[in-house]
């Protein structure tokens, strides 16, 4: 089962996904695409750490999602991608223009054939205006493609608000 929840900054979709993970009563594999480039991502990252039960396995992934999930796989366990959006950032940002491209679809082709639950965590981005620099109008755009890609793949899609899940897709409970 591949669920999707998306949000707005402080929405809650991390810690929502967080207590399905815990609620579903398997082993959870934690994939972070976080890259501590400042003294506050350091912080965040630190208080998402602690914020996570310890017998949660940590995989640091910032740019290869699809082949780390491959190599995760198993059934039975829970892997909990947080976040997308992130992930898209880091992938934006190297040199190799074709990578996000790639990566993009690599993971969108991956996702399907997984036996372990899947929870994709990312933050909406396209209900703002439109960005007037061009690699956050790429970002925006970019993220919206995949959003929209994952949501048709996925079972459940959830969106978040001021903490509230408001399911889009799939079973209400």
């Amino acid at each position: 089962m591949i669920q999707f929840i998306l949000g707005g900054a402080r929405s809650g979709k991390s810690r929502l996904a967080e207590q399905t993970a815990i609620a579903s009563n398997k082993p959870v594999t934690y994939i972070a695409t976080a890259q501590a480039w400042d003294n506050e991502m350091q912080e965040r990252i630190v208080h998402h750490q602690a914020q996570r039960p310890a017998a949660w396995t940590l995989v640091e992934e910032p740019l290869h999602l699809a082949a780390r999930l491959k190599q995760l796989d198993q059934a039975g366990r829970v892997i909990l991608v947080d976040c997308l959006t992130l992930w898209m950032s880091n992938l934006l940002m190297q040199k190799d223009e074709n990578i996000q491209a790639d990566e993009c679809t690599q993971l969108l082709q991956v996702l399907p054939s997984l036996q372990a639950e899947i929870l994709l965590v990312s933050n909406e981005t396209g209900l703002g205006i439109v960005p007037m620099g061009q690699i956050s109008r790429k970002f925006v755009d970019e993220s919206g493609r995949l959003h929209q890609q994952l949501g048709q793949i996925a079972d459940k899609v959830v969106f978040c608000v001021a903490g509230f899940p408001m399911i889009l897709k799939g079973d209400k409970a």
